[in-house]
């Protein structure tokens, strides 16, 4: 992959036409991105909370709020990294009439990345939202989470690309979803801890995107900094750079074809 291929010039107004087209059905978007973790949430907190001792000296409503609430920001990015972009991409042929312009495959594969990037801290400020007015935390390091989500975001949209670039349809993303997306929040932290699962499968989910960004945001919730920011932020960052080369050369291979 060519750096010199990229321009801001050309980057920039490809992110806007995305939003100004997205303005368009923002809140039928969020609800798929925040309804899911929201009910899972609301449906596990308030019913295993009763049940539940406290988990790591928080109640397990707390604990389940900043599980579901980095869950939102994975879904929120995977979301519009698969099914959206492939519909510019297949469907609409959008990418091909902005290929006409004087724009390049570089910089079309970017804009889709970074916009399904800021695609998930919307769905985490609208979460957040909902913690605040539901009182389940009014902590000032919530404003952390937005810089978190974004970098959250960047790597869960750089994966849902790579999966985009080797799709042929829509009924392949319903596979990532089944075998990829919700067996690694079970895994994860989302919705109990990891210490109650088997060394072997710890030190696996340990390597793992999506266990870094639980770490990185539960904290949050309760006024903290994770113990393990530096580590959890240069794996996420690793994963985000990795995943969008990847992402990257597989769009050059689709279009070469």
């Amino acid at each position: 992959m060519d750096m010199n291929d990229f321009s801001l010039l050309r980057f920039i107004p490809i992110w806007r036409r995305h939003f100004l087209s997205w303005r368009r059905y923002w809140l039928s978007s969020l609800m798929f991105a925040v309804g899911e973790p929201f009910i899972y949430m609301l449906g596990l907190g308030y019913g295993l909370g009763r049940l539940v001792p406290e988990l790591g000296g928080m109640s397990y409503m707390m604990f389940v709020a900043s599980g579901t609430l980095a869950f939102s920001i994975v879904n929120g990015a995977t979301f519009e990294g698969m099914y959206s972009a492939f519909a510019r991409m297949q469907i609409q042929r959008t990418w091909d009439a902005i290929l006409n312009a004087p724009m390049s495959l570089s910089d079309v594969v970017l804009a889709e990345w970074t916009f399904a990037a800021s695609k998930s801290v919307l769905s985490c400020v609208t979460f957040v939202g909902a913690l605040v007015l539901l009182g389940i935390s009014r902590e000032w390091t919530l404003l952390l989470v937005v810089p978190a989500a974004l970098l959250i975001g960047a790597v869960f949209a750089a994966i849902a690309l790579i999966m985009c670039a080797i799709a042929k349809g829509y009924e392949f993303f319903s596979y990532w979803f089944s075998l990829g997306i919700m067996p690694l929040a079970m895994i994860s932290g989302v919705f109990f801890p990891m210490s109650e699962l088997p060394k072997a499968l710890q030190t696996v989910s340990y390597c793992l995107p999506m266990s870094h960004a639980v770490d990185l945001v539960r904290p949050l919730l309760q006024g903290k900094i994770s113990a393990n920011v530096g580590l959890n932020i240069a794996v996420l960052a690793a994963y985000a750079i990795g995943g969008f080369g990847v992402a990257m050369a597989l769009f050059r291979r689709r279009f070469a074809n």
